[in-house]
């Protein structure tokens, strides 16, 4: 049995790419996760191969053991493994609740990397893992400094591994998109600590470029041109500046640097 593996398939880019994944890929079961099985079954609706929802929170260490668990059991050929789970909390570092501390990068990075892990061993070739980084992952980020840091990580796992793996006949592909329209903000910036998007694209978008890019060679893709603009100039100036110009876009002043009491 060949399956395509997709977490965080309940909203958002997730949902899209797991809803249109069949067009653009061979498999004969889709195996999605998220947290709510109701969203989940939803997806029955959407496709045409079966779906096998997945119940899972990820930020749970133990989860990706079940995961391995159910490759073991139905020993699969993993032809595609999308990683779309992910969330940020755009706010001062010392302001950031504990739990979500450790929730993004339980999350962003452990999670994603024990998934990889968890369907190496099933995948060949023609297999590609594709792992949702962001256009933050080529920047360090004020007031959403462990979110970048977060990106930072799965681009490079990302590169590093598709290297590795390319013998196998195995890809893996980073996607980086810029600010998207998705529930991802009513969770990150509940503060509303951005106040300034100078584009703020469709997921629609994002999952279109995502199964080009799918098809093509590239380790990683940054979707959009003012996306590919944005990229482009982190390249070229000094990170100490790009800081400094995003924290005037978004008028992060001394009273967002000083303590809330003060």
């Amino acid at each position: 049995m060949k399956v395509a593996i997709v977490t965080g398939a309940s909203s958002g880019i997730g949902k899209l790419l797991a809803a249109g994944l069949e067009k653009h890929a061979s498999f004969d079961e889709l195996w999605v996760i998220a947290r709510s099985e109701e969203k989940l079954k939803a997806l029955q609706a959407e496709v045409k191969v079966p779906v096998r929802p997945v119940p899972l929170d990820l930020t749970d260490a133990e989860s990706t053991g079940r995961v391995k668990e159910l490759l073991a059991q139905e020993k699969p050929f993993v032809s595609v493994l999308i990683n779309a789970s992910g969330y940020g909390v755009f706010e001062r570092f010392d302001r950031i609740p504990e739990k979500d501390v450790s929730g993004m990068t339980d999350l962003n990075c452990r999670a994603l990397a024990m998934m990889m892990y968890a369907v190496l061993p099933y995948c060949g070739k023609g297999s590609i893992i594709v792992n949702i980084a962001s256009v933050a992952a080529f920047q360090p980020v004020p007031f959403g400094a462990e979110y970048a840091a977060t990106k930072a990580y799965v681009l490079a796992l990302s590169r590093a591994a598709n290297r590795e793996l390319r013998p196998r006949g195995i890809r893996v592909l980073a996607v980086c998109p810029y600010w998207t329209k998705t529930a991802f903000f009513d969770r990150a910036n509940g503060n509303s600590v951005i106040t300034h998007f100078d584009c703020m694209y469709d997921p629609a978008f994002i999952a279109k470029k995502t199964f080009r890019a799918m098809k093509k060679k590239k380790d990683y893709v940054v979707p959009g041109f003012i996306a590919k603009a944005t990229h482009a100039l982190t390249k070229l100036l000094p990170h100490s500046f790009v800081m400094t110009v995003f924290i005037a876009q978004q008028k992060l002043g001394s009273r967002n640097f000083a303590d809330k009491d003060s």
